[in-house]
């Protein structure tokens, strides 16, 4: 029965693991738009391994993730690693390190329609700075990730609750 038990817990701890994942809506409530400051808004979040980045935008926009510094700061979108076009783009943050992302549109790049995305590995205690929480945009971004982080305690909480329940 103590077998049945450490599977439930294990189980339980493993759910909470995958869900302290979130996915950042890339510009908060405004989406993937020429009018969002992303070097503003993105010191707003913290990054991690197992996120999710989520481009939304109308087709107008595209998503072009750049393979270098140099390519992010001159807007050198010659020679992408990853194009995208959906208008709906998810991408996945899987290993730590800097990813680099720009507008597709001639001229967007220019204006400031990057975004410079830091990741840091999931077990990092890094905080976003001052004042993340206080605006709307963090509902539609990491604030996810707590929701569903307290959806994952109490699967863990309860598989211990049934595995005591059943060695009894």
């Amino acid at each position: 029965m103590q077998a049945v038990i450490a599977i439930l817990v294990f189980a339980g701890l493993m759910a909470v693991k995958s869900t302290l994942a979130a996915q950042h809506v890339m510009g908060g409530s405004q989406g993937w738009e020429e009018s969002v400051d992303f070097d503003s808004w993105s010191s707003d979040q913290s990054f991690k391994v197992g996120d999710q980045l989520v481009f939304k935008y109308s087709g107008l926009h595209s998503v072009v993730e750049l393979g270098s510094e140099t390519a992010y700061k001159s807007c050198d979108l010659g020679t992408p690693v990853n194009s995208l076009s959906s208008g709906n783009d998810v991408v996945k943050l899987s290993k730590t390190g800097t990813r680099y992302f720009a507008c597709g549109t001639p001229g967007h790049c220019e204006q400031g329609m990057k975004v410079k995305v830091n990741i840091v590995s999931s077990d990092s205690t890094a905080v976003p700075s001052p004042g993340s929480g206080s605006s709307s945009d963090s509902d539609s971004s990491s604030g996810h990730g707590l929701r569903r982080a307290s959806i994952g305690y109490m699967l863990a909480v309860g598989s211990l609750i049934m595995g005591l329940v059943w060695s009894f």
